[in-house]
């Protein structure tokens, strides 16, 4: 009986939290649209981390294990017009969609990498989506079941990625894929896979060229934490710019870290930023992204300790903004799509500049109304939003256009 006294009252508090902390901290700014189902969303998210946070100090349980079992509960859904198999791609497990419709000739090859900074999705909360993109765009696609950290940090899940896409790119044929027409989608931290797996593959001979590759509000780069958007939408769920960094972090180096001195820009070396400054700055991000306010900061003082730390985290895999120019210019077609009221909107904004510096064709879209994370609501009905739906246009439209 203490024991359900006790979680009961462990609930309530959380649920008190929750809503005074949600309540007194978020901002919404007078452009964002649907605040409710929102601030429902967000509440949902924040005491789901909150108790995962709990039990992670009682000693019960690993703190994303729990949210990975509660992703458990999420409805599988049916599509009778696909085929669906689970399989192994050179040790990496993947789940491939095939339309049932007979095709004139090979079809399309997508590659699908889901989002959640590689904590805490997996191949079951990207059902919905790859479900979308194969039927829309009558493609064969491909999710890759990469392992999560903090268990396995950087680089294991993109490496597990690049493994997967090198053996599906090898192996298109006997998929009933053309090998001249394979494009790469990736959603938020997917995005950054997407991203680091192309530049990685434009040398490689032995393999076709990437067709294309979309990014979907992709993370790009972390030295620079105060670009504008990470400014404007610091109180914006779902994704804060503490808790970006947070989660980015704990990826990167399977460890909780303390980000006060990262967010201020203490992590990196002053020949770095003079460095990248010419591609990581506030200077190239239009003036229109600024209307809503921006203050230049000045960086911290630069700090050895933290930037042993997260050192890794200026390699082009993790950093996909800070490959060179040769091979930026070699990279595909690039679909790239930002949301206004997203703290990474700058890094995709960044990362057209610089494809568009070297010759390198890119369809844009911005969605004024989207935040961080629309595409997940994709096809879950009431829940989904507006800008979810747009988002999935956009993508489908392009993909059917390769």
């Amino acid at each position: 009986m203490l024991i359900l006294y006790t979680t009961i009252f462990i609930h309530f508090l959380l649920f008190a939290w929750g809503a005074y902390y949600r309540l007194s901290r978020l901002h919404f700014p007078r452009g964002l649209p649907h605040r409710l189902k929102l601030l429902l969303h967000d509440f949902s998210t924040g005491y789901t981390l909150a108790l995962a946070g709990i039990l992670e100090k009682l000693g019960i349980c690993h703190r994303y294990s729990i949210i990975r079992a509660i992703l458990l509960f999420i409805p599988k859904t049916k599509e009778p017009e696909l085929i669906i198999k689970d399989l192994v791609f050179d040790g990496v497990p993947v789940r491939v969609y095939w339309p049932k419709t007979s095709p004139a000739g090979n079809r399309k090859g997508i590659i699908f990498l889901h989002g959640a900074v590689g904590l805490f999705a997996s191949i079951r909360t990207s059902e919905r989506i790859c479900h979308s993109i194969a039927h829309q765009t009558d493609s064969v696609v491909m999710c890759v079941e990469f392992r999560l950290a903090p268990e396995h940090p950087y680089p294991a899940p993109v490496l597990d990625c690049l493994t997967a896409v090198i053996y599906f790119m090898k192996k298109a044929k006997e998929y009933g894929v053309d090998p001249s027409c394979i494009a790469i989608v990736g959603e938020s931290s997917g995005g950054t896979k997407a991203t680091a797996i192309c530049q990685e593959l434009v040398t490689r001979e032995d393999l076709p060229r990437m067709r294309a590759q979309v990014l979907i509000y992709p993370f790009l780069q972390g030295m620079d934490f105060n670009l504008p958007s990470y400014q404007q939408n610091q109180s914006i769920p779902p994704l804060f710019q503490k808790r970006a960094v947070k989660l980015g972090l704990t990826y990167l180096t399977g460890k909780t870290i303390n980000v006060d001195g990262i967010l201020k820009g203490a992590h990196v070396p002053p020949d770095l930023r003079e460095k990248y400054q010419k591609w990581i700055s506030a200077d190239n991000i239009p003036e229109e992204f600024k209307a809503r306010g921006y203050v230049p900061v000045v960086p911290a003082p630069f700090s050895e300790e933290l930037y042993e730390q997260v050192k890794r985290g200026t390699e082009t895999m993790f950093c996909p903004l800070l490959a060179e120019d040769d091979i930026i210019r070699q990279l595909p077609e690039t679909f790239i799509l930002t949301c206004e009221y997203d703290v990474l909107r700058d890094d995709g904004l960044l990362y057209k500049k610089r494809l568009e510096d070297n010759g390198v064709p890119v369809t844009y879209h911005h969605l004024p109304d989207g935040f961080h994370g629309i595409l997940g609501a994709a096809g879950c009905g009431p829940l989904e939003f507006p800008s979810t739906k747009k988002c999935m246009q956009h993508v489908v439209e392009f993909l059917k256009g390769l």
